[in-house]
């Protein structure tokens, strides 16, 4: 894997997120991990983690008081800004990104028709994850807000932790250009996907396998498109790549992205 593609990797995860959570260890370690980091509606201030690498809790009215020596957590999840009922959430007591992702004790509950969740009776500790399922996908994204590479919560006796909202975001944005295992020339490589509900603009990302020769466009990285297509204005070195696609609403959230990236190939020479 290259280093650009790590990067991108590391931050999806993240989103989001997504990258990728409780399923296998494999799929955890692919491009399309199962956890995400993901951040708060427009507007709202990111929040930063404390000294110690733990979330801070928000503010809010306790649903229930936890029993005498537990504590509770209490969140809500959205999608495009709408409430995501009836999805899963679960409190690990370890998370690993690569290796199975939750483990240890783990706490469930799901979501109402408000998007709200209620974790209830937790054993006081600091929890390596609190992750939200992506719908009927086997993704997660991370309850988080603000880009961290890690996420901890630190949930205390007596008390209930109020986690941040956390935006979910699907994988089923269709990229239709390049195809897969697709030969190009290296000039005006076209970029275009299909259009997706409530989109108001686009992100693509084309990230280079270095060791088959090629080499990473920074510009190709998170580039935004407010259409359904673009045509790079500079060629590729030959070598074998892959693209994804990302889909936004008017607020900053997104919405989706392409369920696998789309592996191709540049042939041939660049025009002089």
């Amino acid at each position: 894997m290259s280093r650009s593609r790590k990067l991108f990797t590391m931050a999806l995860l993240l989103v989001t997120t997504m990258t990728l959570a409780c399923k296998s260890s494999k799929d955890a370690n692919s491009g399309n991990s199962g956890t995400s980091n993901t951040a708060n509606s427009k507007g709202s201030a990111p929040v930063k983690p404390n000294a110690d690498g733990t979330i801070p809790s928000g503010t809010g009215v306790e649903k229930e008081k936890p029993a005498s020596g537990k504590g509770n957590v209490q969140g809500k999840a959205l999608y495009n800004g709408k409430p995501a009922a009836d999805v899963e959430v679960k409190l690990c007591e370890k998370f690993s990104q690569y290796l199975g992702g939750c483990s240890g004790e783990t706490f469930t509950a799901k979501t109402d028709s408000n998007g709200e969740y209620l974790i209830k009776d937790a054993t006081p500790r600091t929890y390596e994850g609190l992750i939200v399922k992506v719908f009927n996908t086997p993704y997660y994204v991370f309850a988080t807000s603000g880009i961290v590479q890690t996420a901890r919560y630190n949930i205390e006796a007596d008390k209930t932790f109020f986690a941040p909202e956390t935006n979910l975001f699907k994988q089923d944005l269709k990229l239709v250009s390049p195809k897969a295992a697709a030969k190009v020339g290296p000039n005006n490589i076209e970029v275009k996907w299909d259009t997706y509900p409530d989109a108001a603009y686009y992100k693509f990302s084309i990230h280079a396998d270095s060791s088959s020769g090629a080499k990473t466009e920074y510009d190709y990285i998170s580039k935004r498109v407010d259409g359904l297509s673009y045509v790079l204005d500079k060629p590729l070195t030959p070598g074998s790549y892959s693209c994804s696609v990302e889909a936004y609403n008017g607020n900053d959230i997104k919405l989706s992205r392409s369920a696998d990236d789309i592996k191709f190939s540049v042939t041939g020479e660049a025009a002089k």
